[in-house]
């Protein structure tokens, strides 16, 4: 029942999967997984498709016969193993270079770099096949207020993305680009780090019909913030390109734990959403194994992931289907055509009419819309009892 298919576009990124349990306090635990190699184990695991950043695939000082050789060769295993390309990104965080910045640094040679070094990704990405950029702003903050006023840094941000606008345009590459909001880590922080302040920057863009949004599940939880309202403000505003599902403990730095590790009930609402809205695009997870295990472990780790999105999504139709539910929902949602056509739209006669209402105001305080129980019902729901 839970086996994923090629229409339910899951996707992985070379760094999920290939990560080798490295972190700040401790040396790999795995050895490193060559491209081929991972797009052949996801194909038989049902994947879609695979993402990368321009040196998940090839190195940062390769040749340039180098690059075309471990292009050629990764072209290869996707052909041989029908998968896809979906999106692709920049790696502006790992190299030294970018320490203090690529796009908001305060070297312009830096700038220069990180725009010259996007170019190049981008060319690869659609020479693959991708139809979606992602932006993830790692190093684009502070820790040193004192440093850079941040209007500086946003407005040198904003200069390179209508720059790369122009240049998508200009070689008439069929390509949209995402932000991906972040709070913190690994600056202490970094620039548009909610869905919300990601979606006023981008109406400051030249192109912003090219520029929307790819939220990650753990971003905002980092933040104590809700992701499914995140996803659904970026669905409001037509703003959802891509999505990054993983988990998070709240108020840790970034854990990227398995799909639905932790938060399950959050998890639930997030495919309900996705499930329910006109959201056509990947179902990406952008999450790794525990550092605990060996690459056996790192297969069950992207198994669980698709295996529990397909679980909630079964969930979302017993939840849909219940009798109780629906009750609840309709008990809970109280309709008035007479006020709404009042007040869905202003004119200065319903305003007026408005204005001269009586509302019962204690009647409303009285009422209570059974949240508890519709909660519960919820709950039962993912605990497999009803």
């Amino acid at each position: 029942m839970y086996e994923p298919k090629a229409e339910h576009k899951f996707t992985f990124g070379l760094w999920t999967v290939g990560n080798p349990g490295r972190d700040p306090f401790g040396e790999p635990t795995r050895s490193k997984l060559a491209p081929a190699y991972i797009v052949k184990k996801l194909s038989e695991l049902g994947a879609w498709g695979v993402n990368l950043h321009d040196n998940d695939l090839v190195p940062i000082d390769a040749s340039a016969g180098e690059r075309d050789r471990i292009v050629s060769e990764f072209k290869e295993a996707l052909s041989d193993h029908g998968m896809v390309v979906p999106m692709a990104t920049t790696n502006l965080f790992s190299d030294p270079s970018f320490k203090d910045g690529a796009f908001t640094s305060a070297d312009a040679r830096v700038r220069a770099y990180a725009l010259q070094k996007t170019m190049n990704a981008i060319d690869l990405g659609v020479e693959l096949g991708a139809k979606t950029y992602v932006f993830w702003g790692g190093r684009e903050g502070s820790e040193v207020d004192a440093s850079n006023n941040p209007l500086e840094g946003i407005k040198w941000f904003r200069e390179c993305l209508n720059f790369l606008c122009e240049y998508v345009k200009d070689q008439g590459y069929d390509l949209k680009f995402a932000l991906e909001p972040k709070p913190n880590e690994p600056r202490a922080d970094i620039y548009l780090p909610t869905v919300g302040s990601a979606l006023g920057f981008i109406a400051t863009l030249d192109h912003s019909e090219m520029v929307g949004l790819n939220p990650e599940f753990a971003h905002e939880t980092m933040a104590g913030l809700s992701f499914v309202h995140g996803v659904a403000q970026a669905l409001d505003a037509g703003k959802l390109f891509h999505i990054d599902l993983n988990d998070q403990k709240m108020s840790r730095f970034d854990q990227d734990l398995r799909f639905g590790a932790e938060n399950q009930k959050a998890a639930f609402f997030v495919v309900k959403l996705l499930e329910e809205s006109a959201y056509g695009g990947p179902r990406h997870f952008d999450a790794h194994a525990l550092r605990t295990e060996d690459e056996a472990g790192v297969w069950e780790f992207a198994k669980g992931c698709m295996r529990t999105y397909l679980i909630l999504k079964e969930k979302v139709e017993v939840f849909n289907n219940d009798p109780e539910i629906k009750a609840a929902l309709e008990a809970y949602k109280l309709s008035d055509a007479e006020i709404e056509n009042l007040s869905k739209s202003y004119s200065s006669a319903s305003a007026q009419s408005l204005k001269n209402r009586s509302f019962d105001r204690e009647a409303l305080g009285r009422r209570g819309p059974g949240l508890e129980r519709l909660d519960q019902l919820t709950v039962e729901v993912l605990l497999g009892v009803r």
